[in-house]
């Protein structure tokens, strides 16, 4: 169990930070690197804020443990949990332009749901052949 937790901990830190600097280079990309400048305290806030976001959307997949929690559900339940914790991070460290008004908050939320989204299906793909090849492993 222990050895799950850090597993998961260690991943969800790696995921989220590797989104965040993803964001941070297609963003810079977009501008121009050379119209683009990040203090180091931006940068710092990036790499705790992504971890703790990571964190939240990692420990929230234990639900896809439980059997008797239907799938629709437990996809809500993570993605609820892991979207509020993204929102609340990302208004702490004002990522999402909230003072711009609701124009730019509304892009920023759907980015952040693409994104979100994306990495879902791209672990649902993933574990989705991992057992698929499992099975025929066990079928042969």
């Amino acid at each position: 169990m222990k050895v799950n937790l850090i597993r998961r901990l260690a991943m969800g830190a790696f995921i989220g930070c590797f989104m965040v600097m993803l964001v941070m280079v297609v963003g810079s990309f977009s501008y121009g690197p050379s119209n683009v400048q990040f203090s180091g305290t931006e940068i710092i806030n990036a790499f705790f804020g992504s971890i703790v976001v990571g964190w939240v959307f990692s420990l929230t997949g234990l639900i896809y443990e439980k059997d008797e929690i239907a799938f629709p559900l437990q996809i809500i339940f993570q993605m609820g949990i892991g979207m509020t914790a993204l929102f609340i991070v990302a208004i702490y460290l004002k990522w999402m332009p909230i003072n711009l008004g609701w124009e730019p908050v509304i892009t920023w939320v759907a980015i952040a749901c693409i994104f979100a989204s994306v990495s879902w299906l791209g672990f649902y793909i993933y574990y989705y052949l991992l057992a698929r090849e499992l099975n025929n492993k066990l079928n042969n």
